[in-house]
């Protein structure tokens, strides 16, 4: 019996130049919602798409402002592709961004709702305090002597992954200091410290976006990074419960750990860039081959295509083998 598929929507850090555009204008469905997209943002949209579709990034690329907007939409995009293709998941999970992505296909909120909170996030984020985000190879427990009020626990994405985020001039401090004690880490590719206090101002705003759109309980279960569990229909429809997911941990590799503790699993991610494919693959259920990881998209965008067609295929084919025993 083929395990069912779990939706993995990645969030800011996964981004690349031209990420996803050899889908535009192939596959009908993932042309469609990005254009219906884009064209809800107005001249932004338009602004974005230009620039997405250039497969060239400006120097605001890796800002929340651009990054976070095109990542949502191409979560959705492939989310939706893939549905289009008969491939249907029985549940999503997805990091930072990607959570508001994998509400949108849960049916919490429609697509215009969605551009509505993604708009009224880009607008509190670029009046955002400069910051950003370390990854460092370190258990959460080894790095409470470099944190403080301002530099604090950003999230947890493997055992031995820890997110750092803060201001830039304390986690700049931060950074050269894991170096003296000599701990890897690199920079997330990021302009402002999300999920930290510095998002507080934002989270206000993004809590009177959420109020002023239509919530209601996922038609598809979403295990929240934010919790580590399945979202309840109470928490789908609180306003407060997604914005504050801008300034709170993010606890993949708990939520991870608790869908697979439920049984196995295809994790099948949205792209781009593998990066929580690779995360999922250090699992010991992956390991073992009781779950499997399947990337729709490449590492890099000349290889996008190739990758998805790959992957689409197979996923199909194993949606329509289960069809048949069914």
């Amino acid at each position: 019996m083929t395990p069912p598929v779990c939706l993995l929507l990645p969030g800011q850090g996964a981004q690349h130049p031209g990420m996803a555009v050899a889908l535009y204008d192939r596959e009908p469905e993932f042309t469609r919602v990005v254009d219906a997209f884009f064209d809800l943002l107005g001249a932004e949209g338009r602004t974005l798409r230009a620039e997405w579709l250039s497969g060239k990034a400006s120097e605001l690329f890796d800002d929340g402002t651009r990054a976070q907007p095109l990542l949502f939409v191409l979560g959705v995009a492939v989310g939706r592709t893939l549905c289009h293709h008969g491939v249907r998941p029985t549940a999503l999970l997805g990091h930072s961004i990607g959570e508001l992505a994998a509400a949108t296909l849960a049916e919490v909120f429609d697509l215009p709702g969605a551009a509505e909170v993604i708009a009224s996030r880009s607008a509190a984020l670029a009046e955002a305090p400069a910051g950003g985000m370390l990854a460092v190879a370190a258990r959460p427990e080894q790095l409470g002597e470099f944190l403080d009020d301002l530099v604090v626990f950003g999230g947890q994405n493997a055992p031995v992954q820890t997110v750092l985020s803060g201001p830039e001039h304390q986690l700049a401090a931060v950074g050269a200091a894991l170096t003296r004690a000599g701990m890897a880490w690199r920079r997330v590719p990021a302009r402002q410290a999300f999920h930290s206090p510095a998002m507080s101002v934002a989270v206000a705003r993004l809590t009177a976006a959420f109020g002023r759109i239509s919530l209601v309980a996922p038609r598809i279960p979403i295990w929240s990074t934010a919790t580590a569990e399945v979202v309840t229909p109470d928490q789908a429809g609180s306003p407060g419960f997604w914005a504050g997911q801008l300034s709170a941990p993010v606890l993949f590799w708990p939520a991870l750990d608790a869908l697979l503790g439920t049984g196995d699993h295809v994790l099948v991610e949205t792209g781009p860039g593998q990066q929580l494919s690779t995360l999922a693959r250090r699992h010991p259920a992956v390991r073992g081959g009781a779950s499997r990881v399947v990337p729709l998209l490449a590492n890099r965008p000349e290889k996008d295509w190739s990758t998805w067609c790959a992957a689409r295929d197979q996923l199909t084919e194993l949606a329509s083998s289960a069809a048949n025993h069914s």
